[in-house]
């Protein structure tokens, strides 16, 4: 290999590639200097111990995908997407969940690797519809569904336990027949 990544999706400005055992150290890194970016929405595990046991759930469940963000222009990681609880059969769903490194924030790629990651859920995996739930105070998350093209379609309360309570969320989503032209 003539050590240029292999994308599974690439656009201008990022590509997007699958979770690796190997990315652990850079990976952990950049959630150190992510944590302000991160707390109090989003807990990523920051040691090699909590990496290793979060990239092989995404490896190796079928019912989960997980996606690396990367600049083209030097390959570093900018953030992640997962796609979780993917059911098949009538259904064909899956439930979205992402995070921007504090270095790449602001800056547009995380738009542009989600709809990489929509697009390919959508006509690589199968999938007809993606869900993102989001609490309500996180402006930036739900500004990034906004701009992808998800719709809001309610509201959960006491949705998902994070940082230690039940949290209300904001029910985006989008289907296959929104995106294509």
């Amino acid at each position: 290999m003539s050590g240029r990544t292999v994308y599974l999706a690439e656009g201008p400005h990022v590509g997007i590639r699958p979770f690796t055992l190997e990315d652990g150290s850079e990976f952990t890194a950049r959630v150190r200097e992510s944590k302000d970016l991160h707390q109090p929405w989003l807990f990523p595990p920051g040691t090699p111990a909590a990496y290793t046991s979060y990239a092989r759930r995404l490896i190796d469940d079928p019912t989960k995908a997980g996606f690396f963000v990367c600049e083209k222009d030097g390959g570093g990681i900018a953030g992640f997407i997962n796609i979780n609880n993917i059911v098949e059969g009538a259904f064909l769903c899956g439930a979205l969940g992402y995070g921007a490194f504090a270095h790449a924030a602001g800056r547009g790629l995380m738009s542009e690797g989600l709809d990489l990651v929509v697009r390919y859920a959508f006509d690589t995996l199968g999938l007809h519809r993606l869900e993102i739930n989001v609490q309500p105070g996180n402006a930036a998350s739900i500004a990034l569904a906004r701009r992808c093209g998800f719709r809001l379609e309610g509201f959960s309360p006491d949705f998902l336990f994070i940082d230690g309570a039940w949290r209300d969320h904001e029910r985006w989503a989008i289907t296959a027949d929104m995106i294509r032209t």
